[in-house]
């Protein structure tokens, strides 16, 4: 790996910062660059490694995004530079990146691509007006902070999120389930937005209805033994079979006629 003078004899970075940098470009593609893994291989303690990369950072040799995977998890991907004044095609995500190939330059003076930030994720809402649920899943989303403070609310988050966590309870889902899949699995950095991961999390990992139970045809009646024939027969009371009722029934005979 070859160092250019730009940042070898950078005037502004200080030495750490610059031997950082050096470090950094030397790792392999996916190798840890968090402060806490940085400091555990490095003799700078984790308040000179944090100073370095914001000045690395602040300068351009350094990019940290934060990106929520699929299950919800929340990881930061560090970008390192060799040349910050290339324009920088940042790769596929993947958790923890750092030294990525160098990009591409684009033609000098072109601007940059402006970065587009995701939509906020579609909240759901209960079905049915249930006062009780509203509360219930208010009280859980204020004892968020109870799991990890980091998951701290502030008020209005709460009431913007209650019918979200509402649908959950509506769904059949219980408290504790629900408090699970908001509080397990968390980062291990600061949560710079904690409304937002709850309400990703609550809109991607939302339970299905539960499946309505199904009715089939109405029992027949049971078995009677008749009491005139003593033959077998479906009626819902003890008692005679449609022949011998027929058979005991009087005859009907025109007026006037002799039986």
């Amino acid at each position: 790996m070859h160092l250019g003078h730009h940042l070898t004899r950078h005037r502004t970075l200080s030495c750490t910062a610059i031997g950082l940098a050096a470090h950094l470009l030397s790792l392999p593609d996916g190798s840890p660059a968090d402060i806490r893994s940085l400091a555990a291989r490095l003799p700078e303690g984790r308040d000179r490694i944090a100073s370095a990369l914001r000045e690395l950072e602040k300068h351009g040799y350094l990019e940290r995004v934060r990106k929520n995977l699929p299950n919800g998890t929340w990881v930061t991907l560090t970008y390192v530079y060799e040349d910050p004044a290339a324009a920088r095609t940042a790769p596929e995500p993947a958790p923890e990146v750092t030294a990525p190939p160098t990009p591409k330059p684009t033609a000098p003076g072109a601007p940059a691509a402006p970065t587009e930030r995701p939509p906020p994720p579609t909240l759901p809402s209960p079905t049915t007006h249930a006062p009780h649920l509203h509360d219930q899943a208010a009280e859980l989303l204020a004892s968020l902070r109870t799991a990890d403070p980091r998951l701290t609310l502030a008020e209005r988050d709460v009431r913007r999120l209650a019918p979200a966590v509402a649908t959950w309870l509506e769904r059949g889902t219980h408290p504790d389930a629900v408090r699970t899949a908001l509080t397990t699995g968390l980062p291990a950095e600061r949560l710079h937005h904690p409304g937002g991961f709850v309400a990703y999390r609550l809109a991607a990992l939302l339970p299905p209805p539960l499946p309505r139970h199904r009715t089939g045809p109405p029992a027949p009646p049971p078995l009677q033994n008749c009491e005139g024939c003593d033959l077998a027969f479906r009626a819902p009371e003890p008692g005679r079979c449609p022949h011998c009722r027929s058979k005991s029934s009087p005859a009907l005979h025109p007026q006037g006629a002799e039986p």
